[in-house]
């Protein structure tokens, strides 16, 4: 498992990609509109992992809720594995609870699954594997 990227919801995809821009000395290398999560995402290279910006484009959106309840700011933390579906039920095994067990398309071409935070001392984890 690796720290595949670190998922940040903004207000403003366009405000946070200016400042991601200065941030980083680069532009993004991805945008992207994930319909059934309700977000559009902005996608920057940082060393071996990546940051992705999330704007909520529906206000019932799970990304609108958290700017609601918490503001912007680190939404989850995003690791890579070979194989979703086996480290799904290893995770379950070992008592982790999760929002869904079916993976589902995400962006930049990833299956993804997210553990519940209540089970992860309330950091919202995803799971995503490269869509073979």
């Amino acid at each position: 498992m690796k720290l595949e990227h670190i998922g940040i919801a903004v207000k403003s995809l366009g405000i946070s990609d200016e400042l991601f821009t200065k941030l980083l000395g680069k532009e993004s290398y991805k945008k992207e509109s994930v319909e059934r999560e309700g977000v559009t995402t902005s996608f920057y290279a940082a060393g071996e992992s990546k940051i992705e910006l999330l704007e909520a484009n529906k206000e019932e959106s799970p990304v609108s809720k958290f700017i609601d309840k918490k503001g912007e700011g680190i939404h989850h933390l995003a690791f890579g594995v070979e194989n979703i579906t086996k480290e799904i039920e290893r995770l379950k095994k070992e008592g982790f609870e999760f929002i869904s067990e079916e993976p589902k398309e995400g962006a930049d071409n990833k299956l993804i699954v997210f553990l519940h935070p209540k089970s992860t001392n309330g950091v919202l984890i995803e799971l995503c594997q490269e869509k073979q």
